[in-house]
């Protein structure tokens, strides 16, 4: 599942059009804290991580793992 994850979260931001760098700024996340989620460095993340990264992208937490 983790690297389902991060392949979403990858895809997510980028048909947004943004960096993880400013990802990590919406999400109010450190950019490593996102570029290990993407590259399944994390693949434990907490729910709060999750929910910020959701909130960020403009989708639901169920959706991140679509």
């Amino acid at each position: 599942m983790a690297s389902k994850l991060g392949d979403n979260i990858r895809k997510l931001r980028q048909k947004k059009g943004i960096s993880q760098d400013r990802l990590s700024k919406e999400a109010d996340l450190a950019l490593n804290t996102v570029v290990k989620m993407e590259t399944e460095e994390n693949p434990n993340p907490t729910t709060e991580t999750l929910q910020k990264i959701a909130k960020a992208l403009g989708v639901t937490v169920g959706d991140l793992f679509k």
